[in-house]
């Protein structure tokens, strides 16, 4: 075959061939006995908060419900928020117990400047969020608004993936969620010139105020 009247494509599977053809050394033989990441040595929330900050997202430490309530007060001024909703009955509950102003309807979404949701657990790894439809925030609530506050409990940040899908299979057992999502940071877009957008498809603004309950 004359290789000046063949096209790109025949010329890289010949190149492919051959290189399937030539025995070679495994140049990483330990490479499946190498450690997937290196060994954290400081505190869960500590490792979750640094991983957190580096996908742009935001870390508030409450040690009381208190504290939850004065840090909300202060993000509500700041954004100047007048519509937040919370549609999880625990969330409401707390909430309401400190008089705090809250939406409950499920309509005109597209209007919410901020929503409140739970979460199955904190990844301490990356800084992830681990959201399911078991509650009645769902997916929904952290898509639509455009500042998402996550409610967590210090007890529910573990280091990996592995560990929120072990907590998830403790709480429900064999009626596991249909949906199990995973957030990192606030949504992000690169695709018009290369440029960094927060926000084009999702929440542009993502606070966690982790509540200490280890105590």
């Amino acid at each position: 075959m004359n290789i000046r009247n063949t096209t790109a494509k025949e010329r890289m599977l010949k190149k492919v061939r051959q290189a399937l053809l030539q025995k070679r050394e495994n140049p990483h033989p330990n490479l499946e006995e190498m450690p997937l990441y290196k060994d954290e040595t400081e505190p869960l929330d500590v490792t979750f908060a640094r991983e957190l900050n580096a996908v742009s997202g935001n870390f508030i430490y409450c040690d009381g419900e208190i504290s939850v309530v004065e840090n909300l007060i202060a993000l509500v001024e700041q954004f100047h928020i007048s519509k937040i909703v919370v549609w999880e009955p625990a969330i409401q509950k707390m909430l309401g117990h400190y008089g705090f102003p809250f939406l409950k309807g499920e309509d005109n979404l597209q209007d919410v400047e901020a929503g409140i949701t739970g979460c199955e657990a904190l990844i301490a790894r990356n800084g992830s969020i681990l959201v399911s439809n078991a509650n009645r925030s769902g997916r929904s609530l952290s898509i639509f608004a455009p500042i998402h506050i996550v409610f967590a409990k210090a007890s529910q940040i573990v280091m990996d993936i592995k560990h929120a899908l072990t907590l998830v299979k403790q709480r429900y057992g064999e009626q596991l969620p249909s949906m199990l999502s995973v957030v990192t940071g606030p949504s992000r877009t690169a695709d018009i010139e290369k440029k960094l957008v927060l926000g084009a498809h999702g929440p542009k603004n993502l606070y966690v105020f982790l509540i200490e309950d280890r105590f």
